[in-house]
């Protein structure tokens, strides 16, 4: 497996930049050898890493995975700043 490291804040800045999303780039990235993903601080330190799939339908259902993770967390968070 490949790692690669990458400036999480500068990864996420340029995409707003490009106006291009995450899952783009990683389909891009998809070449039939897995890969791992290390996010990094500014003092590159590990922020979070993620394990880039060989395929695009594994990609696509870590997508949908990833979405509905996400959408549950936001709910929780709107919850909570109801409740306070």
């Amino acid at each position: 497996m490949k790692n690669i490291q990458i400036k999480a804040a500068q990864f996420f800045d340029l995409l707003k930049l490009k106006n291009v999303s995450m899952w783009e780039i990683f389909a891009q990235m998809i070449d039939g050898e897995e890969k791992k993903i290390i996010f990094l601080t500014e003092d590159e330190k590990v922020l979070f890493d993620y394990h880039l799939p060989k395929t695009i339908q594994e990609l696509n259902k870590d997508k949908e995975k990833f979405t509905a993770e996400y959408a549950s967390k936001l709910e929780q968070a709107e919850q909570r700043s109801k409740n306070n």
